[in-house]
């Protein structure tokens, strides 16, 4: 019996082709979105959260700007001053601490001219945090050796920016020649691929910025918790603050790295929750016109029904035809719309692979796959209820009289 009632509803498809379509549009751009967005959302939550796994529960990093004003803290400008550097590395729980700085700089190599990022860094303290909590490792040559003037740079520098460096080779950043000491394997995303680090005496001899840190690395003693290092460290730059300053409110953040992680799966989280919410309304539009083409499609087959239910049809096998009619609506749209969107996520993948800046994997997971299908095929059979309804409370003396 269901194998009949298939065959009707394709039947009945196939009899009116371009409404078919026109009906299951709003479905295929609902689905479209659903599966493109979350399937690229989900991948990007998973290239930066596997960067955030990569460093140790055990580092504290201390931020200029207030933790709700993002934008401020990492490209307002701001700086820790030494007076905070000096708060931080004498805080009661902190082992060392790494200041960092960035700042991008002419780098010329072989005649080519280019801006890059320099990362300046204490190679003294902090080459053991890069290799230890950050993942760090050479893919070819050694690490800096201290008061030489050599260089390391990112997997995409000697590969994009100028093809055919090697290891050894001399570069000149802002007129101070440099040697290329290693390469490093890469870090997970074309930025940071694609910046050179030197020693923090180096950077500011290169930049002219002598004092103060974009941002502060702060390593854990053992037998401490993170927590409670977090809290001695805000305690004890408001007190530095509060005493050289005169300052009584915090203009900085100190995150350990499992609530930098925590933030950023927040965030991304509630991005996914509002494309799915964007997405939703779409396929509810696509169900309302699902709905308008049934009722158009009961109208014209009124009599139709009558001769099926003259010949013994019950209420619930019309309900049944015209529901399976409905639900093949919006699975087909879903069926298109999960093919395009997936087309689409390949193909921002791809983009974001060749000249972005994350190393991006579209997640295209079974379950979004099915979920997707099965969302979009229940919303056409909500559609269709009312619908289908009305059609097997037709009565067949009525229906077979109808001109």
């Amino acid at each position: 019996m269901l194998k009949e009632y298939i065959k009707i509803a394709i039947r009945s498809l196939k009899t009116r082709p371009i409404r078919s379509w026109l009906t299951m549009l709003g479905v295929i751009i609902g689905v479209f979105l659903i599966v493109s967005l979350m399937s690229l959302s989900e991948g990007i939550k998973t290239a930066l959260m596997n960067q955030l796994k990569m460093m140790g529960k055990d580092l504290i990093m201390v931020f200029p700007g207030e933790i709700n004003d993002m934008a401020t803290m990492m490209g307002g400008g701001l700086e820790l001053t030494e007076d905070d550097i000096d708060a931080v590395k004498k805080t009661e729980g902190v082992e060392k601490i790494v200041p960092m700085d960035y700042k991008g700089e002419a780098v010329r190599h072989e005649g080519r001219v280019k801006t890059i990022l320099i990362n300046g860094v204490s190679f003294e303290d902090g080459i053991d945090i890069l290799k230890s909590d950050f993942g760090w490792s050479m893919k070819e040559g050694n690490w800096p050796s201290l008061g030489k003037k050599e260089i390391i740079v990112g997997s995409a520098v000697p590969t994009d920016l100028f093809p055919g460096m090697k290891v050894g080779n001399e570069v000149v950043i802002n007129g101070r020649k440099f040697i290329v000491s290693g390469a490093l394997k890469s870090l997970g995303n074309k930025q940071d691929d694609s910046t050179i680090t030197v020693d923090l005496d180096l950077f500011k001899d290169i930049t002219g910025e002598r004092k103060g840190a974009k941002f502060i690395l702060a390593r854990v003693k053992q037998d401490y918790e993170v927590d409670e290092v977090v809290e001695n460290i805000k305690s004890e730059l408001l007190k530095t603050r509060k005493r050289i300053r005169g300052l009584d409110s915090p203009s900085f953040s100190v995150l350990s790295s499992e609530k930098v992680a925590d933030i950023v799966s927040s965030i991304l989280g509630m991005i996914q929750i509002a494309i799915f919410g964007f997405a939703s309304i779409a396929i509810i539009v696509g169900g309302i016109g699902i709905m308008n083409t049934m009722y158009t499609s009961i109208h014209e087959r009124i009599r139709e029904i009558g001769i099926m239910k003259a010949v013994g049809a019950k209420n619930r096998n019309i309900t049944a035809i015209f529901l399976i009619e409905s639900g093949f609506f919006g699975l087909f749209g879903g069926l298109g719309g999960m093919v395009l969107g997936l087309g689409l996520a390949k193909v921002v993948e791809f983009a974001i692979k060749t000249t972005g800046n994350l190393y991006l994997q579209a997640s295209i997971t079974p379950q979004l796959i099915i979920f997707s299908l099965g969302f979009s095929f229940l919303v056409g059979c909500i559609a269709g209820y009312l619908p289908a309804r009305s059609a097997s409370k037709l009565k067949p003396v009525d229906a077979l009289r109808y001109e």
